[in-house]
């Protein structure tokens, strides 16, 4: 690689790291997504305290790597995905030491009136003459002249905007707003500074503003460039503030889910069976399940039951074999309300019971039958 060139790459990476501000820029998006995709952490805007200041301290819509998590767990967070807007007319923030600005307390005469008013005569000419730069040092005259006028201001930035300075566009229209909040000049500007910087949301309130105030044609043609990505970033941000809350439902469901599986793992054995000695206490045994979404089986026997003796054994190894299934015993002599609330004719009796309904039965001692609907089932 040639070595100029490479001075050339030296230069730029350490003016980077005394600004990296620049990486933000949309000139050198491809840059800043390159470092990102090595693992490098670019440093955010800062966060600016009054309306505004420099574009490095404004904070305009940052697009993110498309990933959106669905994960419950808390320690992920949805990250956004990239906005396809238009910033064909976007350019670099200007980084000029602030221009003049003049002392509003201080006292205009009518002498300086008129010294503002030949001053801006003349800035109206080198403006038809297409000189810009001419044209600001006249106005800048006429606003030392008279820094209570609202209009030298907002005249001055629109020669800014035109000088493709938005940074001191959006100073000359917050000076002219402060003194007039009713300028729509002032809004007109500042909304079109805006604009060009890509600060789609902010410049769409302040056109809309602006055009409330007086609506002009300009106003209009700017709105038509703005507000289609403006509308777009609205309708992300409407999306994922929605992924937001359904993710904190999601883990507020998790939440009650967990604490209704603490309180029936509490209540349910795994593994081994549950001796129910009352209609009222099998419907608590049968509620927690149901909360946990697990199968129940209910075994009716009887002491005389000669078939139950056989079975007794098969259905507390099924118990250890399947463990998330909840195996409810039930003695027909001792829980008669149990008994009589479920209409049985005969023992031994098998109940499957999923989410609070009954599902299937087997009756008598068939222990391939059982063991085939429990696997069916569990």
């Amino acid at each position: 690689m040639d070595a100029k060139k490479i001075e050339e790459l030296k230069g730029f990476v350490e003016h980077c790291k005394q600004n990296p501000s620049v990486l933000h820029t949309p000139p050198l998006a491809f840059f800043k997504n390159f470092l990102q995709s090595l693992g490098a952490r670019i440093p955010a805007f800062g966060e600016s305290s009054k309306d505004g200041e420099e574009y490095e301290d404004k904070k305009p819509f940052e697009s993110k790597k498309p990933n959106v998590s669905m994960d419950d767990s808390s320690n992920d967070d949805i990250v956004e995905s990239d906005v396809e807007l238009d910033n064909s007319d976007v350019v670099e923030p200007d980084n000029d030491p602030p221009q003049k600005m003049g002392d509003p307390s201080a006292e205009v005469t009518e002498e300086n009136q008129e010294a503002a008013q030949l001053s801006k005569a003349k800035a109206m000419e080198a403006i038809a003459d297409g000189k810009f730069n001419e044209a600001i040092g006249y106005l800048t005259d006429a606003i030392m002249s008279n820094p209570k006028s609202a209009i030298l201001y907002a005249n001055r930035a629109s020669i800014f905007i035109k000088l493709k300075k938005p940074n001191s566009a959006i100073r000359d229209a917050d000076a002219a707003l402060q003194i007039n909040p009713d300028s729509a000049k002032g809004y007109k500007a500042r909304g079109m500074a805006r604009a060009i910087l890509g600060l789609w949301e902010e410049a769409a309130r302040d056109l809309h503003l602006a055009s409330k105030l007086d609506f002009d044609e300009e106003i209009g043609l700017m709105l038509k460039k703005v507000e289609p990505n403006a509308n777009k970033i609205e309708e992300h941000h409407r999306k994922y503030e929605r992924l937001r809350k359904e993710k904190e439902l999601r883990k507020t469901e998790l939440k009650r889910k967990r604490r209704q599986d603490a309180e029936a793992a509490s209540v349910l054995k795994d593994g081994e069976i549950i001796a129910i000695h009352s209609g009222s206490e099998l419907k608590d045994k049968l509620n927690a399940a149901s909360k946990t979404s697990r199968l129940s089986i209910l075994y009716f026997t009887a002491t005389w039951c000669g078939p139950c003796r056989y079975i007794a054994p098969v259905f507390t190894s099924l118990a250890t074999k399947y463990p998330k299934a909840v195996f409810l015993k039930v003695d027909i002599d001792e829980a008669r309300d149990a008994a009589a609330e479920w209409g049985l004719s005969s023992v031994p009796c098998f109940f499957f019971v999923k989410n609070g309904k009954e599902v299937d039965k087997v009756v008598g001692a068939d222990k391939n039958a059982l063991e085939q609907k429990i696997a069916e089932l569990a």
